[in-house]
């Protein structure tokens, strides 16, 4: 058990305004993230804590991250698509997730009934890790690119530069970020407001 875990089962993930208070959406599911917990430290995972969570990981790789979210607690695997979900039992966090497959529980009945599900995703998914099998991510094209941000890279190309510099997996994140909003001046604004974590080499959902 991560001492950090406690903290964050006491007071929250820190990352908005209800952090410590009665508000917080872990405070909503106290008794199913501490079941949920029994169940995944119960397996070859190790319990540490990342962006304010419990994630688990094996052999220094992250596998599994637990979560409260407004509707429910999560047990998400970074690679549940590989999974062989015979049960169809996990879920897509979005419509663009490529890679990320979670449970959702709402009732920590519900996390005992799945218990022996549980424990087999995440020896399935330790497997993966052992051999060392990688989610086969779509390619970032041109095509995925706004207008808007190609008038910005030619306003500022050390922008352009950091931006193609970052990883896949951040430049698609951002991509997703600018194309989510409906109105050019709302892609404009998302850019311009981006600018110092690509500077920074960071993805819109880094701290």
């Amino acid at each position: 058990m991560n001492p950090a875990v406690d903290q964050y089962l006491l007071q929250g993930c820190g990352r908005c305004d209800l952090y410590g208070t009665p508000e917080c959406k872990v405070h909503l599911w106290t008794n199913e993230l501490i079941r949920l917990r029994a169940v995944v430290l119960d397996t070859q995972l190790v319990e540490e804590h990342k962006w304010g969570v419990a994630c688990y990981t094996y052999q220094g790789k992250n596998v599994a991250i637990m979560s409260a979210l407004k509707g429910y607690v999560a047990l998400s695997f970074f690679k549940g698509s590989l999974l062989d979900d015979k049960l169809a039992l996990l879920s897509a966090p979005g419509p663009n997730s490529q890679a990320a497959r979670m449970f959702k529980f709402t009732t920590s009945s519900q996390i005992a009934e799945h218990e022996t599900s549980i424990r087999s995703y995440v020896k399935e998914a330790i497997e993966l890790e052992k051999n060392g099998v990688s989610v086969p991510f779509k390619k970032v094209t041109e095509d995925d690119f706004p207008s808007e941000l190609y008038d910005y890279f030619l306003e500022d190309p050390t922008y352009e530069s950091a931006f193609r510099s970052l990883t896949p997996g951040r430049q698609r994140g951002w991509l997703l970020h600018f194309n989510g909003a409906k109105q050019t001046a709302t892609i404009i604004r998302r850019i311009e407001k981006s600018a110092e974590k690509v500077l920074n080499g960071k993805g819109w959902n880094e701290r």
